[in-house]
């Protein structure tokens, strides 16, 4: 299907930030570098290892892949698809977050940057990188200084996804240097429309690009048996599928749930945290771990959810967070009930936003009690399917144009735009 936006083409770009490319999970970075290495080459900067996880995780396999390109014994540079590129940093560099002062954690901070830039400046030698443009995936540590150290970017995106700050360890340090970074970009690319907004307090030039999900294990062409776990179990299934974790759910939400009607059984699919694993929802018959499952697998539990839920706790860390679990949800036409963010507004139309507990149990009520509707659950599909990578990195570029030329620092031509086919 071919879509309205456009993609920058013919361009070097180097991408770096927190999510090293052999990180387990799925990551929005590499969502976007696999988007743009479309029409573009890619330079994916791994994170580097720092000395304390050189020592304390010296047998994780990301440690031990650093190891190997540090010491030479495998290329630092892999083409792991078409014109994308994984350079794995032959440096190690200094633990820095504890300093206390401002300028001493300056000054091992840009000791980092240094090093990591000299090897970056060395991949795009080898790849004959030219006029590139450098994107940022919230590394406001790290990569403070890479416009300094390598001056010859044409522009420079930074891209936030969530509100780290609020988190201990990046706000020390953190509350002073992401505001400086975003000052001194081209652009801020959110993906929520509350870290856009945050954004704009530092740099006008900040977009809320949305966020791509990918579908493809969510289009369900025929109806699944009930899988593990779930065969036995009868009534209303109210369900969530992902991380279990305390810092983003709220424990007390889905208790009240359980609490409201017995006979509503509540399904949680995902790992543990310590909290969910210590709390009282595991003495309740009617609410059922099923644990992790493979990612291929999990449509078959939403397809069985009478009502999916993303129960999230409200705290600065949630309140920006693009929901796309609900997105997943909606793909499947499912009737979703979560929790009323800033970030949740754009999905008012086709979910149940709660404010709390009680608002919840009387949501599932209502929904429980509705017949069938098939243009309802249409629309649900069509708005989630619309959340594409393509789209979101294609607004991306297209604010990026737009801010060259009012600029004047260069036309759009010079850059090149694709119309993207999804």
């Amino acid at each position: 299907m071919e879509m309205e936006n456009e993609i920058m083409q013919g361009r070097d770009i180097v991408m770096v930030g927190l999510q090293p490319w052999d990180v387990p999970i799925g990551s929005n970075c590499k969502n976007i570098a696999m988007e743009l290495s479309r029409y573009n080459r890619v330079l994916y900067v791994n994170r580097a290892l720092d000395r304390i996880s050189s020592i304390r995780d010296k047998n994780d396999p990301i440690t031990i892949a650093r190891m190997k390109s540090i010491r030479r014994e495998v290329d630092d540079i892999n083409e792991v698809h078409p014109n994308l590129f994984v350079l794995n940093p032959r440096t190690i560099v200094s633990s820095a977050n504890w300093v206390p002062t401002d300028m001493l954690f300056d000054y091992f901070n840009y000791r980092n940057n240094k090093s990591i830039a000299k090897e970056i400046q060395q991949a795009m030698k080898r790849l004959q990188f030219v006029d590139p443009i450098l994107i940022n995936d919230s590394d406001f540590f790290r990569a403070f200084y890479m416009d300094e150290l390598l001056p010859g970017f044409a522009a420079t995106v930074y891209y936030i996804r969530d509100n780290l700050v609020s988190q201990p360890y990046f706000q020390k340090h953190g509350v002073r240097l992401e505001p400086k970074l975003m000052a001194k970009s081209t652009m801020v690319a959110a993906n929520s429309a509350y870290l856009a907004n945050y954004a704009k307090q530092h740099n006008p030039n900040s977009i809320d690009i949305g966020q791509g999900c990918e579908f493809d294990h969510f289009i369900v062409k025929r109806a699944p048996e009930k899988p593990f776990g779930m065969q036995g179990i009868n009534g209303p299934l109210i369900g969530y599928v992902g991380a279990l974790m305390s810092a983003r759910l709220d424990i007390n939400i889905i208790k009240t749930i359980a609490q409201a009607n017995t006979q509503w059984q509540v399904i949680l699919v995902g790992p543990e945290d310590e909290s969910f694993r210590q709390s009282e929802l595991h003495n309740m018959p009617n609410v059922h771990f099923l644990g992790p499952q493979p990612a291929h697998t999990l449509a078959d539990y939403i397809y069985h959810f009478d009502v999916c839920m993303n129960p999230q706790a409200l705290n600065d860390m949630t309140i920006g967070n693009y929901p796309r679990k609900v997105d997943e949800y909606l793909a499947m036409g499912k009737p979703v009930v979560a929790t009323k963010t800033a970030a949740m507004e754009m999905f008012a139309p086709y979910t149940y936003l709660c404010e709390n507990a009680n608002e919840y149990v009387q949501a599932i009520g209502n929904i429980l009690r509705m017949p069938v509707d098939l243009p309802v659950i249409e629309a649900r599909k069509k708005f989630a399917l619309s959340h594409t990578w393509p789209a979101s990195v294609g607004k991306m570029c297209q604010q990026l144009k737009q801010i060259l030329e009012q600029q004047n620092k260069r036309t759009w031509p010079t850059i090149g735009l694709a119309t993207i086919e999804s």
